[in-house]
This record gives C-alpha cells, sequence and structure tokens, in this order.
C-alpha cells in the first residue's frame, strides 16, 4: 500500500512539473457573453492541426498521429471542469486545436545590458556572443468558434526537451490543456 502511495506522489509531482513549464496566456473577446455556452464540439473538417518550423525533414502527418489523440483526450477530459459538455449536435462553440513546432534561440552578447558610456569611463563593446542556447519550443493554441468568430484562445509553451520519451511528451501536452483550459471562463452554477 505504501507503494502505492509513493508511485502517485511520483506522478503528481511529475505533472506539476511539466504544467509548471507551461507559459499560458489568453486572449478573449471581452463583449462575449460566455455564459451562454454550454456545449461544444471539434472544429469542422478537422480537429487541429499541427505546424513545424524546425527542420525540412519533419513530417506534420506523422507528429500529428502521435500527439492528436492525446490533445484530443485531454480537451474532451478538461471541458467538464469549466462546465462544458461535449455536444454531437449543435453545440454553442466550435473548438479546435493548433500544434506550432519550432526552433528558438536564446543569446548572451558582452555588454548586452550596458551600453558605452564617455561619461563612466566605458567603451563602446564589440557585440560578441558568451552565450548560445538552441530551444525546442512547442506552442499549443485552443480556440472557442462561435458563429465563425473566435472568442476564445488560450495558448500554451513550452520547451521540448530533445530526446524525452513519448511518455513525457504527452504529459506535457495533458500539463498544457490543463493550463489552458482553466482559463477558460467558469460557468456560474
Amino acid at each position: 500500500m505504501r507503494r502505492s502511495w509513493v508511485i502517485a506522489a511520483c506522478v503528481i509531482a511529475v505533472v506539476q512539473i511539466a504544467a509548471a513549464a507551461v507559459k499560458v496566456r489568453v486572449d478573449l473577446d471581452k463583449t462575449f457573453d460566455f455564459s451562454k455556452v454550454n456545449s461544444w464540439a471539434w472544429g469542422v473538417p478537422e480537429a487541429g492541426r499541427v505546424i513545424v518550423g524546425r527542420t525540412p525533414t519533419d513530417d506534420p502527418d506523422a507528429i500529428r498521429r502521435l500527439v492528436e489523440p492525446v490533445i484530443m483526450d485531454a480537451i474532451v477530459a478538461e471541458m467538464p471542469t469549466r462546465g462544458l459538455t461535449q455536444a454531437a449536435y449543435a453545440p454553442d462553440a466550435m473548438v479546435n486545436y493548433y500544434l506550432l513546432l519550432t526552433v528558438g534561440t536564446e543569446a548572451q552578447t558582452i555588454g548586452q545590458f550596458v551600453p558605452g558610456s564617455s561619461q563612466w569611463a566605458l567603451p563602446p563593446f564589440v557585440a560578441s556572443t558568451q552565450s548560445l542556447k538552441i530551444i525546442q519550443q512547442g506552442s499549443l493554441v485552443i480556440d472557442f468558434t462561435v458563429n465563425e468568430n473566435i472568442v476564445w484562445r488560450g495558448i500554451g509553451a513550452a520547451e521540448i526537451k530533445p530526446g524525452s520519451s513519448q511518455e513525457t511528451r504527452a504529459s506535457l501536452i495533458r500539463a498544457a490543456v490543463r493550463a489552458i483550459v482553466m482559463k477558460y471562463p467558469q460557468k456560474k452554477k
């Protein structure tokens, strides 16, 4: 019995770390009445898209086959926490996701924080890179559309560690979905 508690605690810790790694921001139509949205359905003709901007050999369809079930299952699991039910017919809102995978850089150069100034007797620094980090980034976008207008958009961004397992990436996706959906306006009871 003690072992099951230890395993459960480890799983919770991994999920919390993954959630902390996701930076979430939200954009919404402030004039829209979210209390009228009670049901949702997947967007037509497809639930989402994967857009890859890392290398010319990346296959977005192969990545989509891996991540789409995880994303869709996570969204279906999280929507009831916001008072929304999945509808088969005449939903109040359509939901789409977009997964964007890119590469970014982080660099530091000599003198980037201290400009040259004759008053301080500091010579102008020749910009030379002292630190360079290549970062694989992923952003998950979830859109709520009503009457073909996006009324709510949640974006979760995180660094993707190269060589991490599929299960680690899936838990990061689930944490991102949870963090994004938590920002959707709560239904009043």
